[in-house]
């Protein structure tokens, strides 16, 4: 029985990639996927999300190491709001990095004002989007490996006159890189994929912050092949990383 469950569920999320495949426009991919359109999407995706994971690795890690090792008042509040962007439909996370970042924002008329930075309609308004929905995932990962980890080996190697930072960097981060590498991965993946909070924070201009999903969106209400193509080569590219990286770093975690 747990089998045929099992074989119902995969084939839950096989049938709409066989759905795709089969209603691809086979005969005319080469030219659509030929096109400036698409090319540009792409590249602005994969530039976007990739940033957006750099991103969180920077900030993400030491959030972590502060939510699993920091004793504060206030740490069950402070997970609440780092990991509410998981649950969080992403278009209401848009609106709310619009009214905190945004041209009149809470902080975004202060860059405007004092540094001239507008975020909306930029690529940087599609990296900060895509952080903000991306990072939790890296946060979530990276927290539970450091509670989890056996902390015997920083304390043998702070007793052999190792500094903080030195533990953190040559005990630490080698026994959460598993955990670290798989929760980058998952970010990127959401990066990727990220349309809600990025059209309405960043908006939907081709070239400046139209990425792969919001592409799909509009070539989805003037021409069905098109949108298909495109969903098409997210499909492919996601599912190669996730496949080429889960033989190599999940099975550890």
């Amino acid at each position: 029985m747990l089998v045929a469950l099992g074989a119902l569920a995969f084939l839950f999320f096989a049938l709409p990639l066989i759905g795709l495949l089969i209603r691809a426009p086979w005969s005319d991919l080469g030219p659509r996927l030929a096109s400036a359109e698409v090319r540009s999407a792409l590249v602005l995706s994969i530039v976007a999300s990739l940033w957006a994971t750099a991103l969180s690795i920077i900030f993400g890690v030491p959030l972590a190491w502060v939510l699993a090792r920091v004793d504060f008042p206030g740490r069950s509040l402070v997970r609440g709001v780092t990991t509410l962007p998981l649950v969080l439909p992403p278009v209401v996370g848009g609106v709310a990095l619009l009214f905190a970042l945004g041209r009149l924002g809470l902080v975004g008329r202060w860059l405007d004002s004092v540094f001239d930075i507008t975020l909306f309609g930029t690529t940087a308004g599609v990296v900060v989007a895509q952080t903000f929905v991306a990072m939790p995932f890296l946060v979530v990962t990276v927290e539970a490996s450091l509670r989890s980890m056996d902390r015997r080996f920083e304390d043998a190697a702070a007793t052999l006159g190792a500094g903080r930072w030195l533990v953190f960097r040559r005990v630490t981060l080698p026994l959460i890189a598993p955990s670290l590498a798989a929760g980058a991965v998952l970010a990127w993946a959401r990066a990727l994929g990220e349309f809600g909070a990025t059209i309405t924070f960043a908006g939907n201009l081709p070239g400046a912050t139209q990425t792969m999903p919001l592409a799909v969106f509009v070539e989805l209400q003037r021409e069905v092949e098109g949108a298909v193509v495109l969903s098409l080569i997210l499909v492919a590219v996601s599912l190669a990383v996730l496949v080429l990286l889960r033989d190599r770093w999940l099975p550890r975690i």
